[in-house]
């Protein structure tokens, strides 16, 4: 996958395109591989990089949501436990197996979470993970040696999946392209166009040229995430909002703080949320937190009573106690709700997605979560192609494998997230020994991934490479900002930049990182 061959496409097309798809996150990827397999003429924009916003900044889990099944909302357990059995079938070199446990601490939490979980596992079926069970204080404590024992009495373990939220995103991006679609990242949709009141296209802006594109499509779908009110509006000025922005926050812990493999789930703070620690890329992530919020930047930044929530309940939990200097990385993202009347409260808004289609043809898709981002997509699709008055096709996304699908990727060791693709990276590492060197001391990061990102999957800024390609922004934003120079120095080479594009990189570079780095 490369820009210059997805803008040579957008160039050369000079037809109507079946569905143009308006943002790259988990929604927009996942409607342009449904609607590229299907055989429909398919062109995505996103005008930052793909999953720059809420899709590279989840709790990195793969659930049918236990917090849903307390809720009573039993259909969208349901199908995010369905969903969650298929993305592990066509990406198990990402999705991964998580035993999680519910400790215990009143007589009444062992049989009611019990209880729960087991239905959790009725609900999965085949597609389960592993079976829930019961478990005595000494088996929680062998599984966690952190956890508070004062007042233990026991737990519950059950099983959901892990995986990597922007790398999943990449290789959904290379899955589109390779069903024949036209992915663009840097390509900022300016306008919406119409003839005789409907929308039929978008005029498109690359933000690294300049140059704008007409884009003519029997179909437009907003897939904007918690944007999306404002692509709405670009069609209908006036337009009521349908979003609700929540804010969830995480932060990033030293693995010693969790050692093992096994996740923490607390289902009822004392506040009534939920909160995670998860073991994940030798870290702990500790999340999340569900605030209300108005503003929307494309950079979130966690509030300081986030920060505390997160701190404070985490000793509640772990007998070493994190302190501020203890947070590797602290990332907030925006969760983008759907308006339900009647309730102020974000917790108790609905996930499901919802579909809107305006007076003049603007499909918007909203709402929903990474884990059923296929079935969104595939109901998207299926109105498009009904507005669009498309040639009427099955969708085929159930069974087919995102790029880098391999069944044991394990065997590539600290690469195997990239999983086929890391053959190829292998190969790459032995045209230059200096390939092979670590990026950074506290990295497992090599050089040749810079290469790789920048020749196969569009990475195009010093962000895109630490903070998508690679996680190291999240795993340590310090050490991050410390190996910023010799990403923009191997970039810069392989892309042909200037020396000002470098300096200008590691600048642009270290102001973003700060927001992620806890201070005090």
């Amino acid at each position: 996958m490369k820009r210059s061959e997805m803008i040579g496409r957008l160039r050369s097309f000079d037809s109507i395109w079946d569905i143009a798809i308006i943002g790259g996150g988990a929604t927009g990827l996942g409607a342009a591989i449904d609607a590229a397999s299907r055989g429909y003429r398919t062109v995505l924009l996103e005008q930052h990089d793909f999953a720059k916003g809420t899709s590279s900044r989840s709790t990195k889990l793969v659930h049918g949501g236990v917090r849903y099944l307390q809720q009573g909302n039993i259909t969208l357990v349901l199908e995010a436990l369905k969903e969650r059995g298929l993305l592990h079938k066509n990406a198990p070199h990402l999705v991964h197996n998580l035993p999680l446990v519910v400790p215990n601490y009143d007589w009444w939490e062992g049989p009611f979470y019990g209880v729960g979980l087991k239905l959790y596992d009725i609900l999965a079926g085949k597609q389960g993970f592993g079976s829930s069970r019961l478990m005595s204080e000494e088996s929680v404590i062998e599984k966690i040696p952190t956890i508070e024992t004062e007042g233990l009495r026991g737990g519950v373990v059950y099983f959901d999946g892990q995986f990597d939220d922007s790398r999943l995103a990449v290789n959904m991006a290379q899955t589109a392209a390779d069903q024949g679609g036209t992915v663009l990242n840097y390509m900022e949709v300016i306008s919406i166009t119409r003839t005789d009141s409907m929308v039929d296209g978008v005029i498109a802006r690359d933000r690294e040229t300049g140059d704008e594109y007409e884009i003519r499509a029997k179909a437009v779908v907003n897939a904007t995430g918690v944007w999306a009110d404002e692509i709405r509006r670009m069609d209908m000025p006036g337009s009521a909002g349908i979003i609700r922005p929540s804010q969830g926050v995480h932060i990033v812990l030293d693995k010693s703080f969790l050692p093992g493999d096994s996740a923490i789930m607390v289902p009822h703070t004392s506040d009534g949320r939920v909160l995670f620690a998860i073991p994940w890329r030798d870290r702990i992530v500790v999340g999340t937190t569900d605030t209300p919020v108005q503003e929307k930047p494309f950079e979130p930044e966690p509030m300081p009573e986030e920060i505390k929530f997160l701190l404070d309940h985490s000793a509640r939990y772990l007998t070493k106690d994190p302190e501020k200097k203890d947070v590797l990385s602290m990332f907030a993202g925006i969760r983008p709700l759907v308006a339900s009347e009647g309730f102020e409260d974000t917790a108790a808004i609905s996930r499901d997605h919802t579909i809107h289609i305006s007076g003049s043809g603007l499909i918007t898709i909203a709402g929903g979560k990474w884990t059923t981002y296929r079935k969104m997509a595939e109901d998207t699709i299926d109105q498009a192609a009904l507005i669009g008055q498309l040639e009427e096709k099955p969708c085929v996304t159930g069974e087919l494998h995102i790029h880098g699908y391999h069944q044991r990727a394990h065997q590539y060791s600290e690469l195997d997230f990239y999983g086929s693709d890391a053959a190829g990276i292998q190969y790459l590492m032995r045209e230059n020994a200096i390939y092979s060197k670590k990026i950074h001391g506290n990295s497992l990061t090599r050089m040749v991934e810079i290469i790789w990102a920048v020749r196969y999957e569009m990475a195009r800024t010093v962000e895109d490479f630490l903070s998508r390609r690679t996680r190291a922004l999240l795993v340590d934003a310090r050490a991050s900002v410390e190996s910023a120079p010799v990403v923009a120095e191997i970039m810069a080479a392989e892309m042909q930049k200037e020396d000002g594009w470098k300096e200008e990189q590691i600048k642009d570079y270290e102001t973003l990182a700060s927001k992620y780095i806890l201070s005090g």
